[in-house]
């Protein structure tokens, strides 16, 4: 009796290894195909890097939006260049300042 589940258990020994080989062939298969598939797409990178990535496509828009309207109305409303030019320049210096004030999110 006992010779029979000595015997019984060398086969399920046998086939358990088998399945295992099967299943890391069809794993190191999956693998090498992922990363084919990995080198021939084109990575793009994600995340945001740089000052204007912390803003969303909507807050930047706003941003250059609201600098221009600003700009236009400096331009239409006020007579005297040298006026006009200072308060580009000085709109154009405190515009970060405004931008971090106004949509700084460490609340």
């Amino acid at each position: 009796m006992s010779k029979e589940r000595a015997r019984r258990r060398a086969v399920r020994e046998a086939e358990a290894a088998r399945d295992r080989l099967v299943r890391q062939r069809k794993l190191a298969r999956r693998h090498r195909r992922r990363a084919l598939v990995r080198r021939l797409n084109p990575q793009w990178r994600r995340g945001r890097t740089g000052r204007l990535g912390r803003r969303s496509r909507g807050e930047r828009a706003a941003i250059v939006g609201l600098t221009l309207a600003t700009l236009g109305l400096i331009w239409t409303l006020v007579d005297d260049l040298a006026l006009r030019l200072a308060l580009t320049v000085l709109l154009l210096l405190v515009l970060p300042a405004i931008v971090v004030i106004a949509l700084d999110r460490r609340i």
